[in-house]
């Protein structure tokens, strides 16, 4: 077994008193050393080969770049990355995938920064916010460092809502508005759309500074959107009853179908009944929205109805007045009924990243903020997972028709047999 090339220096000075803390850092040094050595082998084999004109190999190990620090999730890491010597002339060298010659921390720590300040600590108290969190090692990261960072993350958001999209398609499409205190006078409502596409993959599509929700705020994201190259309009929008974001769809997007959030319309009638009525009203539209197909959600919206317009008007009419666009799910897979019925993958993912509204009395400017929520997004985007059914969404694009889950054709054949 050859020996490791990149070595991991030990530092004295650098150890706690806390024994595992230190071997876990001393096995993320080993760790990567073997990493980085194996990206370096990987390219002295593929250029084993190539030879000099007196029979020896061209491309060798040649010493170490300088020492440097990483900042990572268990402490600074030293580490010397290897080099090579191209005798050929071409110019090979070795650049690491592993640690880049830019990178100066994880990524992991890159993620904190924003996730940290949205939960109310000052950028003048990162050093010490994060030193409890990595050790008394976590240099580098005073206010002005956390300030040209938040700059940084501002020209990226900028940059990505400026991105082309003629080459993407999304088949659905989650919409919802956010708010959060800026100041103490005003209030920022982050407009949000994820997507799906036709591979089944979830993406960000869009985060922006909108007004209390208005039409003209969404009907300014929307039209941007198109403008960039989004001319495939999605099969399906789900939101909840928030009249602006609609309107501006039916305008931009005429063709896109209209599906009304279940949570926010169980929130929203629940809200209207007296406590003791609430679980046998939840109970009876959990019946609507999980029967089989269209006929048994209709009839159990009409005995819902009946059983409670008499006594509770007000609740059943604001849950009658989106029966359709409450139903819409019924024509598409039912292997995606469940990603469908809600607004479920924005929720989850502002329920970790829930801006620091109730931590502090102010976000700071309305740009930071932006900027914090869309690194935060972005980096939850990572861990987003295919939807259930995806292969089916071909379908869908190609305008297979489906009628409560199933395909049109094959429920023919089925009720022919």
């Amino acid at each position: 077994m050859s020996k490791s090339n990149l070595h991991a220096l030990s530092q004295p000075e650098a150890t706690t008193n806390d024994p595992l803390h230190d071997l876990i850092r001393q096995g993320a040094r080993d760790l990567i050393a073997r990493a980085v050595e194996s990206e370096l082998q990987g390219l002295l084999d593929q250029y084993a080969d190539v030879l000099t004109p007196d029979g020896r190999k061209a491309v060798v190990r040649n010493g170490h770049l300088p020492k440097r620090t990483i900042q990572t999730g268990v402490g600074d890491v030293d580490v010397q990355v290897p080099k090579v010597r191209d005798r050929s002339g071409s110019g090979i060298r070795f650049n690491s995938q592993l640690l880049p010659p830019y990178l100066k921390r994880a990524q992991s720590l890159d993620e904190l920064i924003p996730w940290l300040y949205l939960r109310g600590v000052s950028s003048g108290n990162f050093q010490e916010a994060l030193s409890a969190l990595v050790g008394e090692q976590a240099k580098g990261l005073s206010a002005n460092t956390v300030s040209r960072l938040k700059a940084r993350w501002l020209k990226e958001h900028e940059d990505w809502r400026r991105r082309d999209l003629g080459q993407k398609r999304y088949v659905y499409w989650w919409a919802d508005g956010v708010y959060s205190n800026v100041r103490l006078d005003d209030r920022l409502c982050l407009l949000v759309i994820i997507g799906v596409t036709e591979h089944g993959h979830k993406e960000l599509v869009a985060v922006e500074d909108g007004h209390r929700e208005s039409e003209a705020s969404w009907r300014e994201l929307l039209t941007g959107l198109r403008e960039r190259g989004l001319d495939n309009a999605p099969k399906l929008a789900v939101g909840d009853g928030a009249l602006g974001f609609w309107k501006a769809l039916s305008k931009v997007f005429p063709d896109t179908r209209h599906q009304r959030c279940w949570v926010h319309k169980t929130a929203n009638v629940l809200d209207k009944l007296p406590k003791s009525v609430q679980p046998k009203v939840k109970s009876d539209l959990h019946e609507i929205y999980l029967a089989e197909t269209r006929d048994g959600a209709h009839k159990a919206f009409d005995s819902t109805l009946r059983r409670f317009r008499d006594k509770y008007p007000k609740a059943m009419e604001n849950l009658e007045k989106d029966r359709d666009e409450l139903l819409a799910f019924y024509d598409f897979p039912a292997a995606h009924w469940i990603h469908l019925r809600t607004t479920n993958p924005i929720e989850s993912t502002f329920a970790t990243v829930r801006l620091r509204t109730k931590r502090s009395r102010s976000c700071g400017n309305r740009d930071t903020t932006l900027s914090m929520v869309f690194k935060l997004l972005q980096s939850a985007q990572k861990r987003w997972k295919r939807i259930k059914g995806f292969n089916q969404l071909k379908l869908v694009v190609n305008n297979v028709q489906f009628r409560d889950g199933e395909r049109v054709d094959d429920q023919s054949g089925r009720d022919a047999a």
